[in-house]
């Protein structure tokens, strides 16, 4: 948008706002406008929410302009303004939200009605017969005592057919393995003196919170992964 054009939405909600109070603005670095080749300010709608939110501050607040380039240096790191009536009030952290692609507790706690035989495993992950055994063989996919794979196993041999297609083969897979036993451990560690708390009359336990543990976890490792993943 032209400044003008800028003038003219805001125009409604701020009558007094003029062209030269836009360009203080901007002269102040609270507002970096683009610039076209002839010289002339283009806004995007990201400029025009940034001039609501500053306007807004003032006319509502009265907060002074280092106030509000502070505030703006927070929406610029990430930082989020509360909602509510004291709009726009100062920037906080947000609240964490839950990954809907992580699994929960109760998802981890649940017992499938799955089982496969390793034909079916294999047909249904689309895998052939020596991947498949590499994967028994370093412990990726394990049946239970009735030589059955349930969900999880199918997980597993799917991620590990589609990571075969990057050139990960099975052996290269050992460290996940090696991970998931170590943090199931711990975990186990942790919990079996809180299980023992948690047994009602007759000894029965009231109360496990390995599900909630894991799920814990799992969004530890995701955390790391992305946390990697952005350092690069």
């Amino acid at each position: 948008m032209t400044i003008g054009a800028v003038l003219a939405a805001l125009g409604p909600d701020f009558p007094d706002v003029t062209i030269s109070k836009i360009r203080f603005l901007e002269a102040e670095g609270l507002l970096t406008p683009e610039r076209t080749g002839s010289g002339f300010r283009t806004f995007s709608p990201e400029d025009l929410e940034r001039l609501r939110y500053i306007l807004t501050a003032q006319r509502d607040h009265f907060w002074p302009l280092k106030v509000i380039r502070e505030a703006l240096d927070k929406l610029d790191r990430g930082l989020k303004p509360a909602r509510g009536d004291l709009a726009p009030a100062r920037p906080q952290v947000p609240v964490g939200t839950t990954n809907p692609d992580l699994p929960t507790a109760s998802e981890l706690g649940r017992t499938s009605k799955l089982r496969l035989t390793g034909a079916e495993l294999r047909e249904a992950a689309d895998l052939d017969q020596p991947t498949f055994e590499a994967l028994s063989t370093f412990g990726l996919v394990r049946p239970d005592a009735g030589g059955h794979y349930g969900d999880a196993a199918l997980a597993v041999a799917r991620a590990a057919g589609a990571l075969a297609a990057y050139g990960i083969e099975p052996r290269h897979l050992r460290p996940f393995r090696t991970a998931a036993d170590r943090e199931i451990g711990l975990v186990q560690q942790v919990v079996s003196p809180v299980r023992g708390r948690g047994r009602g009359a007759g000894g029965k336990v009231t109360h496990d919170p390995t599900p909630q543990i894991l799920a814990q976890c799992i969004a530890l490792h995701t955390a790391l992964v992305r946390a990697g993943l952005a350092a690069r």
